[in-house]
């Protein structure tokens, strides 16, 4: 009969360690080829493909779109076809057998493990496909001479006259699946198991693997370390009984009070019918976290000012109506003067890390960088994405505006990958396209400044002492005031405001 293969969902290669299946591309029943996208999935950057290492006939899909499912968990099992099995021996094909490997020391277990894993095991990552071509391969383990037994028959036992307990039968039977499951490390979660004689010892004795670290090689969990936590003694709570009592006599009211409303619909603090609960996962989860962080660990200050952008949009109008085709975007514009700007001011273009010395003492600086990979903000289905223009001050604002223009469809494609998403230094973004003056932007963490512009309006504006009409927008700069003082931040937001001012004595690069 043939073995299933089954499919683990891989690192994708973004240090995640969950994804939401958005939509399988095969169904049971289907053909597939090596490397074929199998299914969408969306981690906290973007939507990506998942391709196959397996070639067969689709035998289940495991999750439903909508479902988050952890890396290292199953993904899809695979039958293959019998073109691509090797050919079972005369004597086994008599009679329905199960292959069952003899019990291997765990070091033993360790080294098939990583053997496998180089052979391509399914931890493919996202693009690159598998090793070995297009082929499936069949590995196979060489025969043991010391070995008594390498098939075991399934039904005929009985008429030899073979006698087996229960609890060999139940091992025998489902140590071919838990092979199949177990060979993959899962990112943060017993990432360092190997036999799966070890995990159904810890699971028959209740012991939590999940922060256990081995005394193998590379912190591999070993039968004796199974069996050490089995032996440790129970350490009882000091006065569990008193405390469970008192907690329970200050709950117990509040919960009749919650369990007496009509369902658990009811918010038992408001008092008001709860419509709807959003999981907070994927993109927005990202951005929860990332948002708190920012919030949390960097002192942040805003300076702002009025600008008269009026010679920057008579500037591109004539731009425009010389060459409609080839006239860059107001963002464009902005993004010149602020990478320009940058180097000027390169304290806004930095990172404040913190790390421990060898002695463990904590030690504090601020990175510099060589170039400018500006973010600029984008609104997508997904939520607001961040995509950066690398190396941006190197760019015309020709270049500028059409690396925006291409950015902006990938990310509301869901097709930017990792470094277009998490490698920015600087971000702008352009929150005047909502209809809105200004706004205290949170730092894009681990950025340590943001440049907001508003919405471009109609004010009234002294010009050379007369009263005017002119078209006036608000810069908005937030600025890690670890990294610099207001000096630094205010020269930098005059030096942006004088270009929008100004701008030809900037864009000679046109």
């Amino acid at each position: 009969m043939t073995e299933r293969k089954v499919f683990l969902l891989p690192d994708l290669g973004e240090g995640l360690t969950e994804a939401e299946l958005v939509n399988w591309l095969v169904a049971v029943g289907d053909e597939i080829r090596v490397d074929q996208p199998i299914a969408e999935v969306e981690t906290a950057k973007s939507v990506v493909e998942v391709p196959s290492p397996y070639a067969g006939i689709v035998a289940e899909l495991h999750g439903e779109p909508g479902q988050t499912l952890d890396v290292g968990k199953p993904l899809i099992s695979v039958t293959p076809t019998e073109s691509q099995v090797e050919p079972v021996e005369t004597e086994a094909a008599e009679t329905e057998t199960t292959l069952v490997e003899p019990l291997e020391t765990q070091e033993t277990a360790a080294e098939a493990y990583r053997t496998e894993e180089r052979a391509g095991s399914g931890n493919v990552l996202i693009g690159y496909g598998t090793p070995g071509g297009t082929a499936t391969v069949r590995r196979t383990r060489p025969r043991r001479s010391t070995s008594p037994v390498e098939l075991v028959e399934t039904q005929p036992v009985e008429a030899k006259g073979v006698e087996t307990s229960r609890d060999s039968d139940a091992k025998l039977t489902t140590l071919a699946d838990d092979a199949l499951l177990l060979r993959t490390r899962v990112p943060g979660k017993l990432g360092a198991v190997i036999s799966p004689l070890v995990r159904r010892m810890a699971k028959e004795h209740g012991v939590d693997l999940g922060h256990m670290h081995g005394s193998g090689e590379s912190g591999l969990i070993l039968r004796r370390d199974v069996e050490a936590a089995i032996n440790a003694p129970a350490v009882e709570p000091f006065e569990t009984q008193p405390a469970e009592t008192e907690l329970r006599a200050l709950v117990e009211p509040v919960r009749t009070v919650s369990t007496s409303s009509t369902s658990a619909n009811v918010d038992p603090r408001t008092g008001l019918g709860i419509i709807s609960r959003t999981p907070v996962r994927g993109l927005r989860k990202a951005v929860a976290a990332n948002m708190s962080r920012s919030r949390s660990e960097i002192p942040e200050a805003t300076v702002w000012v009025d600008v008269d952008a009026t010679a920057l949009v008579d500037l591109r109008a004539g731009l425009d109506k010389a060459d409609p085709h080839h006239t860059p975007g107001l963002l464009a514009f902005f993004a010149r003067f602020v990478t320009a700007g940058l180097k000027k001011y390169p304290e806004l273009n930095t990172r404040f890390v913190s790390r421990e010395d060898a002695s463990g003492a904590e030690s504090q600086e601020i990175l510099a960088f060589d170039g400018v990979n500006l973010g600029f903000a984008a609104q997508t289905d997904r939520g607001l994405v961040v995509p950066s223009i690398r190396n941006a001050e190197k760019l015309s604002a020709n270049k500028l505006d059409e690396e925006i223009k291409r950015l902006t469809a990938v990310v509301r494609d869901g097709r930017a990958t990792p470094t277009e998403l998490g490698s920015g230094t600087f971000t702008l973004n352009n929150y005047g396209v909502f209809g809105v003056d200004g706004s205290a932007a949170i730092i894009n963490y681990p950025e340590v400044a943001i440049l907001g512009i508003g919405r471009i309006i109609d004010k009234p504006w002294v010009v050379e002492g007369e009263l005017a009409v002119r078209k006036v927008t608000e810069l908005t700069l937030t600025f890690d005031h670890r990294v610099c003082d207001g000096g630094t931040a205010a020269g930098f937001l005059r030096y942006v405001a004088d270009a929008i001012e100004a701008p030809t004595s900037l864009l000679a690069d046109l």
